[in-house]
């Protein structure tokens, strides 16, 4: 567990040596000689800087001594060795992966990972360097989401891997719990590049246009009946003409073709009688 070390002000230690200083120079050079120096270079090796959103691991012949997380300059225990860990928020961009999603279907896929350090004693010990663990955690997870959702969904109840909001979710919920024990919080994690393999993006992309078309179509008939219906309830409404069920049937299949048609309606003038 991350543990506060032990540290005095570094200007403060200073000041501490120059008061002792001017003492053996009162004293005597040749008897505060030697031991100024041995206390000087005592002193001067535990001085270290820490910079703003950043934290140094102090170990002391290997033991894991505590972590200094405070900005200025510090003195810690000297002859210790200190590993600079960030604290700032950073992130990186996966490589595009090639996986099979959950129907099969061979995908491209890459996402990008924003995460910082919340313990630098779990980033240092735990893991041999938490950057690569991180960068391989998130393929593994990516390739995981990838494997267990489809590219696209037609059914309303199930997620696919275009449903940005929910997606994202998961691939950071999942990720958390891989980073957690390496002291890694993940910030966010969303989908960047998302494609059909090129063996195959023609072909599905064909699939897509047949299935626009058709819900495309299913509207238009949805609202041409509509339309039809409204026509035929206004006529009787109004007795603006008396239809027989022949007529009416002639009526729909005309105003079916109009209003479905993809192309212009040439218009066909009737002179004679419907039963001529």
């Amino acid at each position: 567990m991350e543990r506060r070390a032990f540290r005095l002000n570094g200007f403060l230690v200073m000041l501490v040596l120059l008061v002792l200083a001017a003492v053996s120079a009162v004293v005597s050079v040749e008897v505060m000689g030697i031991g100024w120096i041995v206390l000087f270079v005592l002193t001067a090796s535990g001085f270290i800087v820490v910079n703003p959103n950043e934290a140094k691991v102090v170990q002391f012949l290997g033991r894991y001594i505590g972590t200094v997380e405070d900005a200025g300059f510090q003195w810690v225990l000297p002859f210790s060795t200190r590993t600079t860990v960030t604290l700032r928020v950073r992130n990186f961009e996966t490589a595009r992966l090639k996986v099979n999603d959950a129907d099969g279907n061979p995908v491209e896929i890459a996402a990008v990972v924003v995460y910082k350090v919340t313990d630098a004693a779990k980033a240092k010990f735990s893991v041999d360097d938490y950057e690569n663990y991180v960068a391989i955690q998130s393929e593994a997870a990516v390739r995981h989401l990838a494997t267990t959702h489809p590219y696209d969904s037609h059914d309303p109840g199930r997620t696919s891997l275009r449903d940005g909001t929910e997606v994202a979710t998961e691939l950071t919920a999942e990720l958390r719990d891989r980073t957690e024990l390496a002291g890694i919080e993940v910030l966010e994690a969303r989908i960047t590049h998302l494609a059909y393999a090129p063996e195959i993006a023609q072909a599905m992309l064909v699939r897509q246009q047949a299935g626009q078309v058709v819900a495309a179509r299913a509207r238009i008939v949805e609202g041409a009946v509509g339309m039809v219906q409204l026509a035929l309830d206004r006529l009787a409404a109004e007795q603006v003409v008396e239809l027989d069920e022949e007529r009416k049937a002639q009526m729909v299949s005309n105003l079916l073709v109009v209003l479905c048609g993809d192309r212009a309606i040439q218009p066909v003038v009737n002179t004679g009688s419907l039963y001529a």
